[in-house]
């Protein structure tokens, strides 16, 4: 187990190399110029540009303002916001916490919803329950989250008052008022990534339950109940966590609509601002802890393979 975890970290290394060039470089392709945005009203005055761009780097040739940027970054220091001059790692770990609560909760919703329904679509093939089933994944995977969040408001807050139209509320300063402002965001979320995941179930449940050992449990007589949740579930799980470890990583970096419409000061309005204010340490800071996090659910991801499937532990 601990050379195989070496050997995926060993790849990743170059990864996330390629990923760091690729987040500096297409930043420069941003139009416009951070110098004269925080010059603010003495724009006019070259030697306040001059200094600025001094003080930021932006004078130096770009290999030498990433080199600069990325021997920072392996020491833990994003560097400072341009904006609000206070460092970048203490921004994302403010804000990460927030989405990362606001993800969990859509991915349970998600997989409380999509998988359960996968499976009584499969076991129940061409029947009023597979139509069923598949018209709700079908209209959860459809609906605008910005419509259907639009929609949830006016109903749950404005008519009938049941819960706060928007905010956010710490779970460690409220837990049921940070439920109650995060529910309705979260099943906005979570309701398109369970029809995936109903789909996605139903596929792999229906090949898992053609298989021939499916059939050789039934021949000796085990139950259905145990065939399907010991047997054939065990073995369908393994294209559906490779899909919900992907789902979550774009609930984490994807979330910008559903926040900004319930006024969630999450991950999402955190890159967004920086990208308007051309706020380029937050911005790179952002994106690379995104791709950070989507190379742990990755990692993560091989881990549940192998705790699923004793054949992987084996090999």
């Amino acid at each position: 187990m601990l050379v195989w975890l070496a050997r995926r970290l060993a790849q990743v290394v170059p990864t996330l190399i390629l990923l760091s060039v690729m987040i500096f470089g297409l930043q420069q392709l941003m139009p416009g110029d951070p110098a004269l945005i925080l010059a603010g009203e003495e724009r006019g005055d070259p030697q306040v540009l001059a200094q600025i761009r001094a003080e930021l780097w932006l004078d130096r040739p770009l290999h030498v303002q990433y080199l600069h940027w990325v021997g920072n970054v392996v020491t833990g220091d994003f560097g400072f916001s341009w904006r609000i001059r206070e460092p970048v790692a203490r921004l994302i770990l403010q804000k990460l916490p927030v989405t990362f609560q606001l993800a969990s909760m859509a991915f349970l919703i998600a997989v409380l919803i999509g998988v359960p329904m996968g499976i009584l679509s499969a076991t129940h093939r061409d029947r009023p329950a597979d139509w069923l089933a598949n018209g709700i994944a079908l209209f959860g995977i459809s609906m605008p989250n910005f419509w259907l969040g639009i929609m949830m408001i006016l109903l749950f807050s404005v008519q009938l008052g049941w819960l706060p139209p928007s905010g956010y509320v710490p779970l460690t300063e409220d837990f049921w008022q940070s439920v109650s402002t995060t529910i309705m965001p979260a099943f906005v979320l979570g309701s398109g990534i369970a029809g995936v995941l109903m789909r996605h179930t139903r596929a792999a449940m229906l090949t898992a339950l053609s298989q021939d050992y499916v059939r050789t449990a039934r021949a000796k007589g085990l139950t259905e109940r145990v065939v399907v949740w010991k047997h054939a579930l065990r073995n369908a799980l393994i294209p559906v966590v490779t899909l919900g470890t992907i789902e979550f990583g774009r609930l984490l970096a994807g979330a910008v609509l559903t926040e900004q419409i319930f006024t969630i000061p999450g991950f999402g309005k955190l890159i967004v601002d920086a990208v308007f204010n051309r706020d380029y340490p937050v911005v790179q800071g952002v994106v690379l802890a995104t791709a950070l996090i989507f190379v742990g659910l990755s990692l993560v991801a091989d881990l549940l393979y192998m705790a699923i499937n004793p054949r992987l532990r084996q090999a």
